[in-house]
């Protein structure tokens, strides 16, 4: 086994301060484990703990540095005494739990205690499954998390996913699978998906049928629906969307705020009430952080179950952290960026 690891590492000052570094192999400690990274996705909060930007949760007061991203998929390389759930061998994917300070992954190495992970879905590739972390499991929490554990929904509900970052498109799958109801506008398949102005390429089961963003989006998935709106909302864009949300929301409907990338500060022009907003139609506005331990392996079952494979954009090498993370934060990206840190 190798001495040493390879590591990022942010000082919180942007993408010109990350630098690769070497650091000494940890060894696993009791009820901990080692496990060899094989594949990293990012997220849109990758960026934002890059430049010091996400300060909303208590998860980043770890000091002057970090190691960034919090989704992996590895394999387990030596077990700590005591641990009884791993064995050497075993596939696994981290979990993020917004308010515990667990091990960030972009490393070829990293050491977790052992209920901090769960078993990979064995038909993904490693790339797939690193994309369950947060993109996954936000999209299941947005269509499940008012449920109780073991009912899932979405069946003949107008699910609104906004955009196609990876939360969006992961919800776009799930819904499809749950057996959300038909629209007629945005996508050919079932609801609606709202694209940019790119012609993107799911898959032969998710292909969309049309990619324009109309201005006034909210009035279309009315139309769309004959008048009965978005029985739930994957609300991503914050600011500039979130009033359109209101507006197109089914009676008794759910928004969930998950994002904000339009800004974390208010559009201008005349401020919505909320309470208003929510009263008119008895809405419920929940935000939402990824979801628990026992939520995700409930969508690992789900997925197994029918065979959903995450949508893939661009995969970068370990030593290219530095470009996707750049490709990441343009935007143009439809699915999730991984980077493939060992073979």
């Amino acid at each position: 086994m190798a001495r040493s690891i390879q590591q990022f590492v942010s000082n919180f000052d942007g993408l010109d301060g990350l630098k690769k570094v070497d650091a000494p192999m940890p060894s696993p400690g009791q009820g901990e484990v080692l496990v060899q990274i094989k594949t990293v996705s990012l997220n849109y909060r990758d960026m934002e703990v890059i430049r010091g930007e996400y300060t909303h949760d208590q998860s980043i007061n770890q000091g002057s540095t970090i190691v960034p991203s919090s989704d992996m998929c590895g394999i387990i390389q030596s077990v700590g005494s005591g641990t009884t759930k791993w064995k050497v061998g075993d596939r696994v994917l981290s979990t993020f739990i917004p308010d515990i300070k667990l091990p960030r992954v972009l490393a070829t190495h990293r050491v977790f205690p052992e209920h901090a992970l769960i078993k990979a879905p064995e038909y993904m590739s490693d790339k797939e499954a690193s994309t369950l972390t947060i993109a996954g499991i936000t999209a299941w929490m947005g269509i499940n998390g008012m449920r109780p554990l073991g009912q899932n929904g979405g069946k003949d509900e107008h699910i609104l996913l906004q955009g196609t970052g990876g939360v969006s498109i992961a919800g776009l799958q799930l819904a499809k699978a749950s057996g959300a109801k038909g629209g007629r506008s945005f996508t050919s398949l079932f609801h609606f998906l709202l694209f940019t102005d790119r012609k993107p390429k799911l898959s032969a089961q998710t292909s969309p049928s049309t990619t324009a963003k109309p201005p006034d989006w909210e009035k279309e998935v009315t139309k769309v629906t004959n008048g009965h709106g978005a029985d739930i909302i994957l609300e991503v864009g914050g600011s500039e969307t979130l009033s359109k949300s209101f507006n197109c929301a089914a009676y008794n409907g759910l928004i969930n705020c998950i994002g904000y990338t339009s800004g974390k500060a208010q559009a201008g022009g005349d401020q919505p009430n909320v309470n208003i907003l929510a009263i008119s139609k008895v809405l419920t506005l929940k935000g939402i952080i990824v979801g628990p331990t026992d939520r995700f392996e409930e969508i690992v079952r789900f997925v197994e179950k029918h065979e959903v494979h995450p949508v893939m954009c661009k995969t970068f090498s370990f030593e290219k952290a530095k470009d996707a993370l750049k490709y990441l934060e343009s935007g143009s990206h439809f699915g999730k960026v991984v980077i493939q840190v060992s073979s």
